[in-house]
């Protein structure tokens, strides 16, 4: 199982990106943590990681990449995968992240779940390079910065993906994301035995007993974000547990 820390992108009054947290995705929550992205990615570098996911927070609520030059600046600054999500909703987005930021992949929301044969289609052109994210508040999808139900349950909405064959699926539990309150087991659990993609299980994680408790799902990943800047959570044994997985 992979560890992948998170770094969420946030821009301030000023337009200075930072990373920040959020409590369950809702943008007056945001705690800044850090004004230097590349050097938070270095620093789980040196830990040993070896993906890290990146969520431009700004794209994800206006609906186009915002954060893409300090995208650029974390990949140049780190040796590893990055994943990136948050306001990629049409081909050109993409496109400029893989091909000119040079991202492992991206992650496709609010656009995939509405627009499958568009989803397929990128999956084609981009082989193992896109990865769908499902996110759920009560068994529900929600999308576009998890701002608005989407009024789909979330495994009917997994089939759908499935059959688009993304790299993964990256699915998170809204209500215990920066929660530090326990990850969703049972809900990943459905939903990773539910399809033959990947799953990447992400929110809540608040000790190493949670992420024991995620390992023994069937999942490919784990994304962890508060719990690692808070100190609730040491990377290298996160990643410990992982390779024993």
């Amino acid at each position: 199982m992979n560890i992948l820390p998170a770094i969420d992108l946030k821009q301030d009054g000023s337009g200075h990106t930072r990373c920040v947290r959020l409590l369950q995705g809702k943008a007056d929550t945001a705690t800044s943590f850090s004004d230097d992205p590349p050097g938070v990615a270095r620093r789980w570098a040196e830990c040993g990681a070896r993906w890290l996911h990146v969520v431009d927070l700004d794209g994800a609520f206006s609906g186009k990449p915002v954060n893409t030059e300090a995208i650029r600046a974390i990949r140049a600054a780190v040796d590893f995968d990055i994943e990136v999500g948050g306001g990629i909703r049409d081909d050109e987005s993409a496109a400029v992240l893989l091909d000119e930021v040079g991202v492992t992949r991206v992650v496709v929301g609010t656009r995939g779940l509405r627009e499958p044969d568009w989803l397929a289609d990128l999956c084609e052109r981009y082989p193992g390079r896109i990865v769908a994210g499902l996110d759920a508040r009560d068994g529900t999808v929600a999308v576009e910065g998890w701002t608005r139900d989407a009024g789909v349950d979330v495994l009917e909405a997994a089939e759908r993906i499935a059959e688009c064959r993304p790299a993964a699926i990256v699915f998170t539990d809204i209500a215990t994301d920066g929660m530090l309150s326990g990850p969703n087991i049972e809900a990943t659990r459905r939903l990773a035995e539910h399809v033959d993609v990947p799953v990447i299980a992400s929110g809540g994680i608040s000790t190493l007993e949670d992420i024991r408790r995620v390992a023994k799902l069937p999942v490919e990943g784990l994304i962890i974000g508060k719990a690692l800047y808070s100190g609730a959570v040491d990377m290298r044994e996160a990643l410990s547990i992982a390779s024993e997985a």
